[in-house]
């Protein structure tokens, strides 16, 4: 099994210096990744093992990174199970028929592990090309899918999931458990075909209090890190905006708890004594000039070394315009330090 630097640091181990990946999107600011997807949607991209596998291959080719994260989008899983949904360019991720009734939870379609056969061919696909680099699987978590379905797409303040979680929290945690057995399935799918780790993905979480979180959101969270402890495989947990939640999120159960760049990793560090942190670079330091870039990296290093273990990364996605050639940079600069 590969047995690499990220591997090592997730599970606490010392590493020489802080292995690198980026986050998903990473492909994005690459002309090879544009020419690839030109003219093919993104859910069909996501359904083909052959462009799963390239596109996954681009940032590792391109920047010697310790890992690649699987190329994939929160909504598959959902769209595979049988929910009428697509992902709208300059939008996001739209829903035919939003959920708001217990009726409507118990119409959403569970998910069959053979239905995302295509994951697990991707993946194969992949370890055949990886060698020693770490392949991570990816999924939503279930807040950010039920916000999906509830607000019919994206959203900026959440006014139809809070009042959902609000005024019917039994449709709430139905709809969510729901979730979460979808989210399982489709990372134990990942996980048997072969991942080295696995990361639960909540873009959403920071629209909630610490006390929302804990009660609406954590205990299905929860289930989902629980049902991969069998697997042995590092579990990383991250969110967007999320630094309050950070305690209540470490109790979800994972190894790795990722920090996105609004909370310094020594901070992180202190709230959630004795996890594996990942980030947290912002993504827009990118664009200011290297000199910048490179002490901004080095800053990210040194407040990391407070945790028992860090993996650098950035603090979310990495944004269409970004220079590759920065990134790649970025990377030999977190090898030398």
């Amino acid at each position: 099994m590969t047995d690499n630097l990220l591997l090592r640091a997730a599970r606490g181990q010392a590493v020489p210096h802080p292995p690198v990946w980026f986050m998903r999107q990473a492909g994005r600011s690459l002309p090879e990744y544009r020419a690839l997807r030109a003219g093919i949607g993104m859910l069909e991209s996501c359904r083909r093992p052959d462009l799963v596998c390239e596109i996954t291959l681009q940032p590792v080719r391109r920047h010697h990174v310790d890992a690649a994260i699987l190329f994939s989008d929160i909504v598959v899983p959902l769209q595979a199970a049988g929910v009428d949904l697509d992902i709208v360019a300059g939008t996001g991720p739209v829903v035919a028929a939003p959920v708001a009734t217990m009726a409507d939870v118990d119409a959403l379609p569970a998910l069959s592990p053979d239905a995302v056969g295509f994951v697990a061919e991707a993946i194969r696909l992949l370890l055949a090309e990886l060698g020693p680099t770490a392949l991570i699987g990816f999924a939503g978590a279930p807040f950010t899918l039920a916000s999906y379905l509830v607000e019919g797409g994206p959203s900026r303040h959440h006014v139809k999931t809070k009042a959902l979680m609000y005024g019917a929290p039994d449709v709430w945690h139905a709809l969510c458990g729901r979730l979460a057995d979808i989210t399982l399935t489709f990372l134990r799918v990942q996980a048997d075909a072969g991942v080295h780790a696995v990361q639960l993905f909540d873009s959403w979480a920071g629209a909630l209090s610490e006390a929302d979180y804990r009660r609406y959101v954590l205990p299905h969270s929860r289930r989902v890190l629980d049902g991969l402890a069998g697997t042995g495989l590092p579990r990383i947990h991250f969110g967007v905006g999320t630094g309050e939640l950070l305690p209540a999120m470490a109790e979800a159960g994972a190894d790795v708890v990722g920090v996105d760049w609004r909370t310094p990793l020594d901070a992180a560090a202190g709230r959630v004594p004795g996890k594996v942190l990942q980030g947290n670079l912002d993504p827009c330091v990118l664009f200011a000039p290297w000199e910048v870039v490179e002490q901004e990296a080095r800053r990210v290093i040194a407040e990391g070394r407070k945790a028992p273990g860090h993996i650098f990364n950035l603090g979310h996605g990495v944004m269409p315009e970004t220079d590759p050639d920065v990134l790649t940079r970025l990377v030999e600069l977190v090898h030398s330090a």
